[in-house]
C-alpha cells in the first residue's frame, strides 16, 4: 500500500534531498528512521529534489509498505519518526495514499518562497538560515516588472542546469515580487521547477534590482538554448519549498500520465526536439 508524508526540513547542514554516500541528506535520513521504526526497507520518491542548503515547509514523498506494517503502526508512526529523525528534519504527518498517487510526476504545481533583506545590519539573527543579507539596495518595483515579463510557457534553458535527457520546457505560473520594509520576498510557482531554476531566476532578479540589468534583460534569455553564464546562481539558503498542490484522486492517474509526456513546446526559430 501507498503512504503519503509531509515532510519538512531546515537544510543548512544537509547536501539536499538525494541520498548520497558519506554525506547527509533528507532522504538518507529520513529511509534510514523508517527503515528502523518500520523494520523494513523503504524507498521515496519525493515532489521536488531540493539543493543542498535549500529549506521545505510542506515537501511531499510517497512510499510503498506491506499493508500489515502500516496496520502496525499508522497509530505511533508520527511519534516515533520524531524520536529517531535528527532535529533539522520532521514529519508532520503520514497517511494512506490512493493508489495512483505519486508525489512526483502527479504534482500540479510547486510553490517556493526566497527571501532578501537589504537591511544595512543584515538578517535578523532568528532568521539567518533562511534569508540572505543582500550587500547592496534593491529596487523591489524594477525586479516585479522583470518578473511579470517571465510567466507562461517557456523553454527556461538559460536558467537551467541541463540534465541528460531531461527537457527544460516549464509552466511559470507566478514569480511575485514584495518588499516589506527591508525584507523582499520572491515568491515562484511552476508546474515544475529545473535544476537551479527558481535560484537562477532569483540571481537575475537582483541584477535587475541593483540596477546592473534593464527589467527586459532576463525575458531577454528565453531565446537561448543552454543556460546563460551571465546569470549569478542565488545563494541556497534563501530557498524555501513551501506547497505542492495535487489533483483530486480521480485525477491522479491522468496526471501522472500527462506529466511523463515529454513536453512539446518548440521556441519560435527553433526545430522540433
Amino acid at each position: 500500500m501507498r503512504l503519503r508524508l509531509s515532510v519538512s526540513y531546515d537544510g543548512t547542514a544537509l547536501h539536499g534531498w538525494a541520498r548520497q554516500p558519506e554525506q547527509r541528506t533528507v532522504q538518507g535520513d529520513l529511509e534510514d528512521a523508517l527503515a528502523t521504526v518500520l523494520r523494513t526497507p523503504v524507498e521515496l520518491t519525493v515532489a521536488g529534489r531540493t539543493d543542498a542548503g535549500v529549506h521545505a515547509t510542506a515537501q511531499v514523498a510517497h512510499c510503498d509498505v506491506p499493508r500489515r506494517v502500516w496496520e502496525e503502526h499508522r497509530d505511533r508512526l508520527v511519534r516515533r519518526l520524531r524520536g529517531v529523525l535528527p532535529p533539522d528534519i520532521a514529519v508532520p504527518a503520514v497517511t494512506e495514499a490512493h493508489p495512483d498517487f505519486d508525489a512526483r510526476f502527479a504534482a500540479l504545481g510547486r510553490h517556493y518562497v526566497y527571501r532578501l533583506t537589504d537591511a544595512v545590519g543584515g538578517a535578523p539573527p532568528l532568521r539567518r538560515a533562511d534569508t540572505v543579507a543582500w550587500p547592496r539596495p534593491l529596487d523591489a518595483t524594477a525586479m516585479a516588472t522583470a518578473a511579470a515579463l517571465l510567466l507562461g510557457e517557456h523553454d527556461f534553458a538559460a536558467f537551467c542546469r541541463r540534465r541528460e535527457g531531461a527537457t527544460t520546457i516549464r509552466t511559470l505560473l507566478a514569480l511575485d515580487v514584495v518588499r516589506d520594509g527591508d525584507l523582499v520576498t520572491i515568491a515562484a510557482s511552476a508546474d515544475a521547477f529545473c535544476h537551479s531554476m527558481v535560484r537562477s531566476l532569483v540571481g537575475a532578479l537582483t541584477a535587475v534590482g541593483e540596477g546592473r540589468r534593464a527589467p527586459e534583460w532576463p525575458a531577454s534569455l528565453l531565446a537561448r538554448d543552454e543556460r546563460a553564464s551571465e546569470v549569478p546562481v542565488a545563494p541556497a539558503h534563501g530557498l524555501t519549498l513551501v506547497a505542492v498542490d495535487y489533483p483530486p484522486d480521480d485525477m491522479l492517474a491522468a496526471r501522472s500520465r500527462l506529466t511523463r509526456a515529454r513536453r512539446a513546446l518548440t521556441p519560435p526559430g527553433r526545430p522540433p526536439r
